[in-house]
């Protein structure tokens, strides 16, 4: 018996299992996108039970921050690239799989390209822009998505678009939230996330993957399943079995002006009139601040007019998410304004001087 088959003998001893499914998860090709507190436990799984090709696409770094959920990085690894170190973590791991990463961020002009070569996409993405396009994506390209999201302490898994009779698709992402207001739901960093939530969430999207290739079990095509961490109590939603929406071209990526922290300081020292603007809660400016206007993100279209003026406004909050939401709403609104976000947040910001 070789290594290969001594790695596989308890699946492959698996009620209704194989050596013929075992061939099906080797022959067959996944991509996660998003190589953090969701994509590092569903990585990780697929390589140990043997998928044949993993893509992982991730154009983030490692951050101190990070590292309580995504369980692949090291403090050594602060400042390197995420999909690049996952991928060498887990060729350690399983050498027989090959694993793909991907550095560049997905956007409208790389996502139809990317998806078009695998068999199902795990969505472990941290904000909602690249979500719906990943959504939208997996829809016109026909590709089934596994969907997860985790705050605090609840989490949600589903199976998107999966092809059903008379060449139908089960419900998608849009079938379950037409559309989100992305400027009112902090993300993890902000909001908070128990660890072990990620794995667990992280875990159900790899199973939710290895079932669909090996024709096992009931899919979570057509619900979601929702599990609170706190009491170990989970349920299921049905939303129906057909989708209802009809999407037919991807929405163009917004290219949202940044700033780094070394940049911002720089400047700052040449120009007094940078205006810094604090988008976060009243309660988190309270418990730390780099100065500058506080105006919350809910409030930012009252003070449009303010906008308007020719002197550059950086806007920041914890991690850069929430500002590339309010320099995105500003430029909808006023399209010469000089806005930029400050990337990597006060967290970012702040770490320069340690």
């Amino acid at each position: 018996m070789t290594d290969n088959d001594l790695r596989y003998t308890c699946q492959i001893a698996l009620p209704g299992f194989s050596e013929t499914t075992q061939q099906l998860l080797q022959q067959a090709k996944v991509l996660v996108v998003g190589a953090g507190g969701l994509g590092c436990p569903s990585a990780q799984y697929l390589t140990s039970s043997g998928v044949g090709t993993i893509g992982i696409a991730d154009f983030d770094v490692v951050s101190i921050s990070n590292l309580h959920r995504q369980i692949l990085y090291t403090p050594g690894d602060v400042g390197r690239q995420k999909a690049t170190l996952a991928c060498q973590r887990l060729q350690l791991q399983n050498p027989g799989v090959k694993l793909i990463p991907y550095t560049d961020k997905i956007t409208s002009d790389n996502v139809l390209e990317i998806v078009g070569g695998y068999d199902i996409v795990v969505d472990g993405t941290d904000n909602f822009e690249t979500r719906y396009l990943l959504n939208d994506a997996c829809v016109i390209s026909g590709k089934p998505l596994v969907y997860g999201a985790i705050y605090q302490f609840e989490g949600q898994v589903a199976l998107w678009n999966v092809a059903v009779k008379d060449d139908q698709r089960s419900p998608n992402y849009r079938d379950l939230f037409p559309q989100v207001d992305a400027t009112q739901i902090p993300n993890c960093t902000e909001g908070g996330v128990i660890p072990t939530l990620a794995g667990i969430i992280g875990c159900m999207q790899a199973n939710e993957v290895i079932k669909y290739i090996t024709k096992t079990g009931e899919l979570l095509a057509g619900k979601v399943l929702i599990f609170d961490a706190q009491s170990m109590q989970s349920r299921i939603i049905r939303i129906g079995s057909i989708t209802k929406t009809n999407i037919r071209r991807l929405a163009t990526t917004v290219t949202i002006p940044t700033i780094s922290g070394e940049e911002l300081k720089a400047r700052m020292e040449r120009d007094p009139t940078i205006e810094l603007i604090d988008v976060r809660t009243e309660q988190e400016r309270d418990a730390c601040d780099i100065g500058g206007t506080h105006i919350p993100l809910d409030e930012l279209e009252s003070y449009l007019p303010y906008f308007a003026s020719t002197n550059t406004k950086v806007f920041y909050c914890a991690t850069g998410k929430r500002s590339g939401e309010a320099v995105k709403l500003i430029l909808k609104k006023i399209p010469e304004a000089d806005v930029l976000s400050l990337a990597g947040g006060i967290v970012g910001y702040v770490s320069l001087d340690h």
